[in-house]
């Protein structure tokens, strides 16, 4: 098995729906619409010749300056028996984040989606229980997003004489 039948299968079964193919560092990358994020993962994990059976990752990156595609969640997948990994993504608007769960494919997702809706606020449609996981429920924003002005540097309290540096 290698990564260009990975491709071909994938664009064979979804067509002209995933995009923006890449390589970065040898790890098979690709784009594919939010609606259709459980529907690629279901295919990577049921077709036998594929076997893509383990979330290595999941997590959200935030680019602020995409107007209607903000967040963009990102899978790292591995074919265990294959030895191939590959990278999904899928971008979705800051107003309406809305993403399928993947917890009951992947039943690791359920720490990893939480911890994204946590620091991103990214919406996990489905899930049995998106609540916060490690910061305080009492948190009205999510401190991941690029949406607040750095620190001031100059600050004499983050000075780093007052640190014994």
């Amino acid at each position: 098995m290698t990564k260009e039948i990975v491709k071909e299968r994938l664009i064979g079964q979804f067509g002209e729906q995933l995009t923006e193919w890449s390589e970065p560092f040898a790890l098979l990358t690709f784009r594919a619409p939010a609606e259709l994020n459980l529907k690629v993962m279901q295919f990577l994990f049921d077709d036998e010749g594929l076997a893509f059976r383990f979330l290595t990752d999941l997590t959200a990156v935030h680019y602020p300056d995409r107007k209607g595609e903000e967040l963009c969640v990102v899978y790292h997948l591995h074919s265990l028996t294959n030895n191939i990994r590959l990278r999904l993504k899928v971008y979705v608007p800051i107003e309406k984040p809305d993403v399928f769960t993947a917890e009951k494919l992947f039943s690791g997702a359920n720490w990893m989606e939480r911890e994204t809706y946590d620091f991103y606020g990214v919406n996990f449609v489905g899930h049995p229980n998106l609540t916060r996981i490690l910061n305080v429920d009492e948190m009205d924003y999510f401190p991941m997003r690029k949406e607040y002005e750095l620190e001031d540097p100059t600050r004499i309290d983050k000075d780093d004489e007052m640190f014994g540096r």
